[in-house]
């Protein structure tokens, strides 16, 4: 029977342990390789918990290594034993060289050691570990590493694409200027290609396709554990906090037809979900092949590890974690009481940290937003969609858009809003694209644009993609402007993907998960300045005001009062009108600048002409620009006003 103990490497003063849980193999080897990648194979001793271990003196921090598995090959039985793959360790902390596939690594009795990376023996080093740097409804940035640098003109070019490229001056003041809170880190962690992508001359750029959960991918953090606690140091040495997005949903070994390269390897019927009574069928709720058994013990100790090396050696603020539901799955669908969620909320290393699920899978009973535990914050689709629809004219929508401004009472019900409030996220449109295209356009991707959501709430404004027509972009800057000030206007945290406050275009991809290119590079020669100063001036609004940093919902007390545009209490007739293009809303507030209870109006206009608003009483003032309160929205429009 498992039972949480020392997995991976153990270092000590005169030797070093080696320990790798299997139930189902009959043996399994170290193998150890030199500098010059001979190898020497080591059989290892099973223990009663079915952890197979070995002492060793004289091994050091260096040290390369990884295992072979003996025992059955049967995969219609679960089993996939086959000391010709070499496998590296689950609890690798440090790999040599980033993974790659190819054919051989699937098929039964082909050597594999040359093409795997070799695990590295490390010491874990600790990182200063402070309060997570993440204030109530804060503004949470998210970044795919290599995109957001690879063409900085400031970073050294043989910085550019890294962890630590993040941690330049340049990089710093700019998250600085549009008033980031905490950035959001898309995977970082080891991953491989899927297999179709070398065929069509593309690589995985996302990196939501994991092999080795605790080892950073040297190709985006070459300098491993030490570069990205380095990173963190410097941003929070700025205020910035550090937000790890992390996958324990599915690992990139894919479908019974897909590489063996660790956890497969080890013991496949401990780390994936299979059908009941059919150990040869992978389960796939999450879309990639296979379905990581969350549940089972040796996973749960592997997923904890795993974050907590990330706080006590990097020092980062959270994590958010990709499908989340599974993270909650038994036999009989998401729990949230599950023993690995409330696991995570009970550590004493992670109780205090920002955890973020993204709380959707496509398994029986996958959407579970506003289901998981209180401590969690939850990515809000609802919010995206709502407010997407909103300002493309849908019919119907006011109150939907109020629900959403006031922090999504009908999801989150127990008083309180978790809302991580977003329009675009790395899976989708770029929020220019959003107001750019009415289709997707994911030719690129080589699967005749089958690919990604086909559903995406968008307009293009009279022209699809690029256009020279000024006029056009024009009315596209406009509903950008528009669309980040609604968002900033929420209840909650709220998200911007990289770029998104610059006016980043895909060229109308939606899925750009294998466009390690110019499409997704943030061109920083590019970037619409006017776009950056809306978006500072957002932030700097949402911290001058106490409102936005408050998670309790409005009472209707004198909290919050919804206007039409005549000044007065919104009426049944105004909610219930299909195409009423206006809404007012007046909060109760404390301007943090006077430390004076005030008001603060959010004046929304979504049609393409300007219309009057007439605020109660007089003396109202534009935040953003200072200027007396005319009583003219422009149009396609967000205003805030508060009295002087």
């Amino acid at each position: 029977m498992f039972s949480p103990r020392q997995l991976g490497v153990t270092l000590t003063d005169k030797m070093a342990q080696f320990a790798v849980y299997s139930q189902h193999a009959e043996r399994i080897d170290l193998c150890l390789f030199d500098k010059d990648g001979r190898e020497q194979a080591l059989a290892m001793q099973r223990g009663e918990d079915a952890v197979h271990r070995i002492d060793l003196p004289s091994i050091h921090p260096g040290q390369r290594y990884g295992y072979r598995t003996h025992g059955v090959y049967d995969p219609d039985r679960g089993l996939w034993f086959d000391p010709s793959k070499l496998l590296v360790d689950p609890y690798a902390r440090e790999l040599d060289g980033p993974f790659r596939h190819e054919q051989r690594l699937s098929q039964y009795g082909v050597e594999t050691a040359d093409l795997v990376p070799k695990a590295i023996v490390t010491r874990d080093q600790p990182a200063r570990v402070g309060k997570p740097l993440l204030p109530p409804g804060g503004f949470i940035y998210e970044v795919a590493v290599k995109p957001f640098t690879m063409l900085h003109p400031d970073v050294p070019e043989g910085e550019r694409g890294t962890v630590a490229a993040l941690a330049h001056p340049s990089v710093i003041a700019h998250l600085k200027k549009i008033g980031v809170d905490a950035i959001e880190l898309m995977p970082i962690t080891a991953w491989i290609d899927e297999r179709h992508l070398p065929a069509l001359g593309l690589t995985n750029g996302w990196g939501y396709n994991p092999i080795a959960l605790m080892a950073l991918d040297p190709r985006i953090c070459p300098g491993g554990m030490m570069e990205l606690r380095e990173t963190v140091a410097a941003l929070h040495a700025a205020d910035i906090g550090v937000i790890l997005d992390l996958v324990f949903n599915h690992s990139g070994e894919s479908d019974r037809y897909g590489a063996t390269l660790s956890m497969r390897g080890l013991d496949n019927l401990t780390y994936y979900r299979h059908a009941r009574d059919s150990p040869g069928q992978l389960i796939n709720d999450t879309g990639t092949g296979n379905t990581i058994a969350c549940d089972h013990p040796v996973v749960r100790q592997l997923i904890l590890d795993t974050l907590r090396h990330f706080v006590l050696s990097a020092g980062v603020d959270g994590f958010r974690f990709d499908l989340a539901p599974i993270i909650g799955r038994t036999a009989d669908g998401f729990d949230p009481n599950a023993e690995t969620l409330t696991a995570m909320l009970g550590d004493e290393v992670l109780k205090d940290r920002v955890l973020i699920a993204e709380p959707w899978d496509i398994g029986p009973g996958g959407y579970q937003l506003g289901n998981f535990p209180q401590s969690f914050l939850e990515w809000n689709d609802r919010a995206r969609d709502d407010i997407r629809r909103y300002w493309r004219g849908d019919g119907w929508m006011t109150g939907a858009l109020a629900t959403r401004l006031a922090g999504s009472s009908d999801v989150f019900r127990n008083g309180h809003t978790r809302s991580v409030n977003f329009l675009a996220a790395h899976d989708g449109f770029t929020l220019m694209d959003l107001v750019s295209h009415q289709q997707k356009h994911n030719e690129a991707n080589g699967e005749e644009n089958r690919d990604g959501h086909g559903e995406n709430f968008s307009w293009n404004n009279g022209v699809e993609g690029e256009t020279q027509d000024p006029a056009i972009l024009e009315h596209r800057r406009r509903d950008v402007a528009a669309l980040l000030s609604t968002l900033f206007a929420t209840r909650g945290h709220v998200m911007l993907t990289m770029g998104d406050e610059a006016g980043r275009s895909q060229r109308g991809n939606n899925n750009a998960y294998a466009q390690d290119n110019e499409i997704t590079w943030l061109d920083w020669s590019a970037i619409d300045e006017g776009l950056v100063e809306h978006t500072a001036a957002l932030t700097a609004m949402r911290r001058r005001f106490s409102v936005f940093s408050e998670a309790s919902f409005f009472s209707g007390e004198g909290d919050v009062e919804w206007l039409n545009a005549a000044g007065q209490p919104m009426q049944v007739g105004d909610w219930e009108n299909a195409s009423n293009p206006v809404l007012g809303m007046v909060l109760a507030t404390t301007d943090r600048t006077t430390e004076q209870a005030t008001r603060l109006a959010v004046l929304i206009n979504r049609s393409h002409a300007p219309l009057t608003f007439a605020l109660p009483g007089e003396g109202w003032t534009d935040v953003v620009t200072g200027e007396a309160w005319q009583g003219m929205l422009p149009p396609r429009s967000v205003r805030f006003c508060f009295p002087a």
